[in-house]
Order: structure tokens, then C-alpha cells, then sequence
């Protein structure tokens, strides 16, 4: 069981990358950019596009994952479990998102990400790109 909760956490962690965060520092400072990057022994982080507290702009900075108290996700954007039900409405049984890549798989051969489908042709993946298109302006993306 604790093999299942820690494979768990480091998806959960992993799904941030990219992401705008919030990181509270033990100082009680805090800094909010784009994960970069992690350091999955120390939870490191490396974050872009930084703004501190009093609004200064950093290009760049690292973070010591002992520096950090907490991380906030500022701007986690769409959660594709929707579009994956939405889609399997549409093509039955044909539909698998696989969490830990944050894809979606139509009928084995179509793949559909945050940016819609990045791998398949024809027909059916025009219906899928259709559906894509539809939750993101449900989702307001």
C-alpha cells in the first residue's frame, strides 16, 4: 500500500510541472512562477518566470526543498477526466486517459493532450479535435 501512495504522490507532483505554483517558504516569504523543474529526492525546485512579494520579476530561480512549507497551484488548467468522459460518450468504451501522462487515448490510435490532438488522422480524430474544442470553450480555455 505505501508502494501505491508514493507512486501517487510523485504523479501528483509531476503533474505540476509547467504549471504556475505558489511555493510558502519557511521564512514566510513566498514566490509564485512556472514549475520548471524538481529534484524528486529533495523536492528542489527550479521555477520561471518568478514574481516575489513585493512584485519584483526573477527570471529564474532555485528553490532548496528545504527552504520550502507548502506549494500552492495557482493555475492548474483543465482537468482532462472531463474530456475523457465527454469523449467516451462519444466513442464508447474506446477512450483511456492515462493520469500519470496526462493523455488521452481514442481507440488506441488517437492521442489528445491540454493542446487537442497531437497524434492521429482521418475522420475520427476530426471528431475527437471537435470534441476537444467544445470542452475547452466549456472549460473557458
Amino acid at each position: 500500500m505505501a508502494a501505491i501512495a508514493s507512486k501517487r504522490f510523485s504523479d501528483e507532483f509531476s503533474s505540476l510541472l509547467d504549471k504556475l505554483v505558489r511555493v510558502n517558504l519557511v521564512t514566510g516569504g513566498s514566490l509564485e512562477g512556472r514549475l520548471s523543474a524538481y529534484n524528486p529526492t529533495d523536492y528542489s525546485l527550479w521555477l520561471s518566470d518568478v514574481r516575489d512579494v513585493s512584485g519584483k520579476l526573477l527570471p529564474k530561480i532555485f528553490i532548496s526543498g528545504r527552504s520550502i512549507m507548502s506549494i500552492e497551484v495557482v493555475e492548474a488548467g483543465p482537468r482532462l477526466e472531463k474530456l475523457a468522459e465527454k469523449l467516451n460518450k462519444v466513442f464508447p468504451n474506446m477512450v483511456r486517459y492515462i493520469r500519470e501522462a496526462d493523455v488521452i487515448l481514442v481507440m488506441d490510435r488517437i492521442r489528445v493532450t491540454r493542446d487537442g490532438v497531437v497524434e492521429g488522422s482521418g475522420p475520427a480524430a476530426e471528431r475527437v479535435q471537435k470534441v476537444y474544442e467544445e470542452w475547452l470553450t466549456e472549460e473557458g480555455g
